[in-house]
Formats: structure tokens, sequence, C-alpha cells
């Protein structure tokens, strides 16, 4: 029988990934459901209750002063039940959950995952792809690689920077073929860009090339870089990528670094609960990475 004391459990999540991430979208990349979803049980739990949860400011959301405070409630709920589904699930069904950005997922981790299921034969190892922040304190991922700018270890998590790769314009030989004579970083403003969420990144490489751009820059967004990496290799434009994504594409020739640059401005963090890190599985999961080439180099930033 329905209990009539509590709003709809998917409700509950989705205001509980919002409270976190401050985001609906990336509530529903968490939760694996578009945007217009979240917002619509968003919507639902408010009725429910006769109380407005949250507010927008600025690209984001944020919680109101009633909204805080059931978030606080319902976050100690959740917590509640993993504790109790963990304490109960059998010793033998241990599980290794990865966040990690979508692009390194995809085009560098993929295909070396049966090494780490190799080193952890009794894990069940989880990779999930996603933009989204992992609540680690809280139990939600066992650990989680970003793509930033800069990160830092706090009490209750460790952070190891893993690489910080060169970031360069690429396209496809066909696309080259069809715009001869690109020499400087000046006429790539003249081919039409490819970009993931915003401009923002292209934005900032052009000011570290030193050269100005306008503004807004035009071209499409997809959102993500492996999205954006392979409309290049399409031949639909020129796309931003690190060394990291696209090694073997430079290899085989289905990419081409259209103009020679040294530029870096983030970097891959591992980040882990504190008391975790030196598990065994930890160590095992840092000597996978470790072993993929996922080098430290100078922050062109620091």
């Amino acid at each position: 029988m329905k209990n009539a004391r509590l709003p709809p459990l998917v409700a509950l999540r989705a205001f509980d990934a919002v409270g976190r991430r401050q985001s609906i979208r990336s509530a529903g990349d968490e939760l694996a459901v578009s945007h217009t979803v979240v917002s619509r049980h968003l919507r639902n739990l408010e009725e429910w209750l006769g109380v407005k949860l949250i507010e927008a400011r600025g690209r984001g959301v944020v919680l109101t002063a009633e909204g805080t405070r059931y978030h606080e409630q319902i976050g100690r709920a959740f917590e509640a039940i993993a504790r109790a589904t963990a304490d109960l699930r059998p010793a033998a069904q241990r599980k290794l959950v990865i966040w990690c950005f979508p692009g390194l997922a995809n085009r560098r981790l993929l295909v070396h995952l049966p090494e780490l299921e190799a080193l952890l034969p009794e894990w069940e190892i989880f990779l999930h792809p996603t933009l989204a922040r992992s609540d680690l304190v809280g139990g939600e991922a066992d650990a989680e690689v970003i793509y930033t700018d800069r990160t830092e270890s706090t009490d209750g998590v460790r952070t190891e920077l893993l690489a910080c790769p060169r970031v360069f314009p690429v396209v496809s030989p066909t696309f080259m073929a069809r715009y001869p004579g690109i020499g400087t970083i000046s006429d790539l403003l003249r081919l039409p860009l490819i970009h993931e969420e915003s401009t923002d990144q292209w934005d900032r490489w052009f000011s570290l090339a030193g050269t100005a751009a306008p503004h807004p820059l035009s071209g499409p967004r997809l959102w993500h870089a492996h999205l954006a990496i392979e409309a290049a290799r399409l031949g639909q434009g020129v796309a931003l990528a690190n060394e990291l994504l696209v090694e073997e594409d430079l290899k085989t020739g289905a990419l081409i670094e259209i103009i020679p640059s040294d530029i870096r401005f983030w970097g891959y963090y591992l980040r882990a609960p504190a008391e975790r890190w030196n598990e065994s599985a930890m160590v095992a999961l840092r000597s996978w990475l470790q072993g993929l080439s996922l080098r430290p180099e100078p922050h062109a930033d620091r």
C-alpha cells in the first residue's frame, strides 16, 4: 500500500543529487536521466511538500533555506540506507566503483579495463563515465578521476595528480586537405571550431597561445570531449584534444595536430577517501593508472 507520509523515492533521489551538485544537469548525469526528468521530479516534490526547495542562481541552482534543512535530513537518510546495504551484502561481492570523466573513460581507460580486473580478480569493477563529482566521503564512489585546473587533498579525501597533458587542436586528414595553408594560430579563427559544453576551453587556449579571439566563438557544442574528438575525426571541424585522448588517433593518422604547440592548463587527478588510500584495491588502482602512462608533467598554470 502506498505510504502517504512519504513522497516518491525517485523524486527524493533527484532532490538529493541536485542538492549535492548544485546543478540540475549534473544531477541528471549522475542519475543517468535527462535534466528535464530531474526538473519534473523536483516540481513534483515541491508540489507534494507545498514548499519551495530550490531557486535559480546564475547557470545553476541553490537550495532555499527550507531546501537546505530538508536536504541535510534526506542526505543522512540515504547514507543510513547505504550503510545498511553494505553491512548486509556478502563480503564476496566486493565492488570497486570508479567515477571518471567520459573522455578519459571512453578513449583511454576502457580498452585497458581487463588489466585492472586481472589485478583485482575478486572485485567487481564499475567504471562510471560522468561529469558529476562524487561524494567520496559519503560512499557514493570508491574513487574518481577528474579533469580540472586544481584540486587539493582534504581531511577526508586524498588527491594525486596523474597527468597534466598537452592540449592542442586536431583535425582529420580530409579536413586538412579542404583547408590548405593553415600555418598560424590566427588561421584557426577562420575554421569551424568544435566545442564541448561551452566555448571556455577554446577561449582559454587562444588566450594562453597569445591570440585574441572574438567573443563569442561560433561552432557546435557537443558537451563531452570524446564527442568533440569524434566529430573532428569525421571531418566536421577542429577540436581541442589532449594527448592522452588522441594518442592512438595520432599514431594511426586518423587525426592530425594542425598547429604545433605546448599548452597545458588542466590535469587529471585521482581522488579517493583518505582512510582507504592504502587499501589493496586502491593501491592496485593507482598502479593500473600509472601503468597507462598517466605521468605528471609540469603544470603550466602553477
